[in-house]
């Protein structure tokens, strides 16, 4: 790979680094308010180092008419953002005394909006690292949804490219500019994240909480400033305002955009909303009868509990309501094969996304009329949007890699000494970007601090992969990528 080019990569990192060191200014903040400066040394010596790093990329310069060519966006892509995770584990490591091997798995699983975690004791630890951990959840999910709206179509991962709003359908552009679309989903992102901090406190939540937890479920992150996630607050509004703010994550933010310019039934009219809205209503109300019928509680008590840890799986975010793994063997199954599904193309949300298995079932459907009516010419499209071989081809692709990846993880897992039940779930919650997984020891009650230091750089490899599209990643593998 040529010099300039990596130069180039240097100094996006470099700008991306500074932005994190200016972001420690934050938690930074907190702690000079919550009057817990104990720790405030350790985050400016962060912080400083941070941004040291970054400057030592920016100054060489950016090599004029020299452009990134989309081979150069996958390392691009899979450098930064290991980079900053290795820079935004300094305030854990400095300031809980933990490992950097822990500091790294909870800096990668709050950069990926993962939600697992290696701490404990969240009800008394320092508001400066509840603050942090929080914030790396929203950098992380805008961070995500600019690649799955800017580079994944362009690198044509997984078919986003059936949402790239620049090329993919010409006729219904939501805006002509890209940096004015960015611009759009930053404003709906950053008021979204507001007005779920204004609900929360409403709710009952402190005004703390209320923001830490608004940054974690608009990401669908997971963290929670307890060690008991929302189950800690007793009120039903708490729970409601979580379900709707984790809902408001998982949908396509360049829909929020098109509403914002007017179009105002564009959320409603996109087949992946109605898919997730449509799935998440019909699993409340079947497990939530169930959970009713097997337990005291009254019917909308039930529905309260479902909906809430429903939603958090179904949305990849993390957050529990009690420990969902004790309802019974059909419940385990049936949250095991919710935390595959996430949100829509385009939002925070990880899993394979709802629109796969929509256009899995179209596939589907398709070849079973192709066998009944062989000289058929049957259209397939999907939200307007016509399949091509090389969409259908992307799916399927990154389908089975991602299935390939959980199924090495676990393996590997299981190889260090972890039952089955903690190995398959934990690569299933890590890829999928869930965050607890089931059983004892990393469930929802648990985490993921006894697990042998192997066995966290294994999984947070995992998280990467989920996050970035796992091919994005596994390109870089082959010795092609590096020939010149």
């Amino acid at each position: 790979m040529a010099l300039p080019t990596l130069r180039i990569i240097g100094f996006i990192i470099g700008i991306f680094l500074i932005t994190l060191a200016i972001a420690m200014v934050v938690p930074m903040a907190t702690l000079v308010i919550f009057e817990r400066t104990s720790d405030l040394p350790s985050f400016l010596w962060a912080s400083l180092i941070t941004f040291i790093a970054g400057l030592a990329l920016v100054i060489p310069g950016r090599p004029e008419h020299v452009h990134l060519r989309p081979r150069d966006m996958y390392l691009l892509t899979v450098t930064s953002w290991v980079v900053v995770c290795v820079f935004a584990a300094l305030p854990f490591l400095l300031t809980q005394h933990i490992s950097y091997t822990d500091s790294f798995f909870e800096s990668m699983s709050g950069i990926t909006a993962t939600g697992s975690t290696v701490l404990s004791g969240l009800d008394s630890m320092s508001p400066g690292i509840l603050m942090w951990r929080s914030l790396l959840h929203w950098l992380g999910g805008i961070g995500f949804i600019g690649m799955a709206v800017a580079i994944l179509p362009l690198l044509r991962i997984g078919g986003m490219r059936l949402f790239q709003t620049e090329s993919s359908d010409r006729s219904e552009k939501v805006m002509p500019r890209s940096h004015m679309v960015a611009r759009l989903i930053v404003a709906a992102y950053v008021g979204i994240t507001i007005l779920g901090s204004l609900a929360f406190w409403w709710a009952g939540m402190g005004l703390f909480d209320a923001i830490n937890h608004a940054m974690s479920a608009i990401s669908t992150g997971g963290f929670s400033t307890s060690d008991e996630s929302l189950a800690h607050w007793k009120q039903p509004a708490v729970h409601w305002v979580a379900v709707v703010v984790m809902i408001l994550g998982s949908l396509p933010f360049t829909l929020y955009v098109a509403t914002l310019r007017g179009n105002r039934r564009a959320l409603l009219r996109d087949q992946q909303v109605q898919g997730l809205l449509g799935l998440l209503v019909v699993t409340w109300l079947v497990l939530g009868t169930w959970y009713w019928w097997t337990t005291n509680l009254h019917w909308l008590d039930a529905l309260r509990h479902v909906a809430l840890n429903v939603t958090s799986v179904v949305t990849t975010t993390g957050f529990a309501l009690g420990d969902y793994s004790l309802w019974g063997n059909f419940s385990l199954m049936l949250f095991f094969y919710l935390g595959f599904i996430g949100g829509c193309s385009g939002s925070t949300a990880g899993g394979i996304k709802i629109f796969r298995f929509q256009v899995a079932y179209i596939l589907l459907k398709a070849n079973l009329n192709q066998l009944i009516h062989p000289r058929a010419v049957i259209k397939q499209k999907y939200n307007g949007h016509r399949l091509d071989e090389e969409i259908v081809r992307s799916i399927l692709t990154f389908s089975f890699f991602f299935a390939i990846t959980i199924c090495a993880i676990a393996l590997a897992l299981s190889l260090l000494g972890l039952d089955w039940m903690t190995a398959l779930t934990g690569a299933a919650s890590t890829v999928s970007g869930v965050g607890p997984g089931l059983g004892e020891t990393i469930g929802p009650a648990g985490n993921f601090s006894s697990l042998p230091d192997a066995a966290k750089w294994i999984l947070s490899l995992g998280m990467l992969l989920g996050r970035l599209e796992i091919i994005t990643v596994f390109v870089l593998c082959i010795p092609a990528f590096w020939r010149h």
